[in-house]
């Protein structure tokens, strides 16, 4: 007599949970990244093989482009209302309730304070495409060293980086470094891009 065969079912798994779990992966990841702000000026930057990464917040970072030019930021919006706030009654200079809105929701600028009014009645399209001649810091008309110092009194945890392009000519940085000498800055980074490590070191 033959034997029967038992019917053999093809075992079966269920995608459902595990669609279930990608979505709200991405659902997550959507949630809590932040859009890198965008940059008013490109730099290249040179790369390093240092690992220290910068903090999240409460920075200024000072961009000097490949022209010589700086252009500066600062986190946190408190921060900048306050600072416009100080650099307006230093530099006697009036700013309205909507340009010191807009002031506290720029990420970066290049201009001296006198331009600073125009460039902020500008809409964000026309922001980016104008030419900006960057924050003065020659020794005559050192604005850069204003902003930082009452950036710093706005907000005395904040840290101090520079960005300087790949291709800037050595004069800029050191003046930008010798600026913050002059007020008693001797601690600050250099951003750079990251490199693979040597394995032999």
């Amino acid at each position: 007599m033959p034997k029967v065969k038992p019917h053999r079912a093809r075992p079966s798994l269920d995608m459902t949970p595990m669609v279930d779990l990608a979505f709200l992966l991405v659902t997550f990841f959507m949630l809590i990244s932040k859009f890198a702000p965008e940059e008013v000026v490109v730099v290249d930057t040179p790369s390093s093989t240092s690992d220290i990464k910068l903090p999240e917040s409460d920075i200024i970072t000072i961009s000097v482009d490949k022209t010589g030019r700086a252009f500066y930021a600062v986190g946190g919006q408190q921060t900048r209302q306050a600072l416009l706030d100080k650099m307006s009654a230093k530099y006697k200079v009036n700013f309205t309730a909507a340009e010191k809105k807009q002031f506290a929701t720029m990420e970066s600028f290049g201009v001296p304070i006198e331009q600073l009014k125009s460039l902020l009645d500008m809409s964000p399209e026309d922001r980016k495409r104008a030419n900006q001649p960057g924050v003065p810091f020659d020794s005559l008309n050192n604005q850069l060293g204003d902003w930082i110092m009452q950036t710093r009194y706005s907000n005395p945890k904040v840290k101090i980086a520079i960005k300087g392009d790949n291709d800037a000519d050595v004069p800029a940085i050191k003046g930008v470094i010798k600026t913050l000498q002059d007020r008693k800055v001797n601690r600050f980074n250099l951003i750079t891009d990251m490199e693979v490590k040597p394995r032999n070191l």
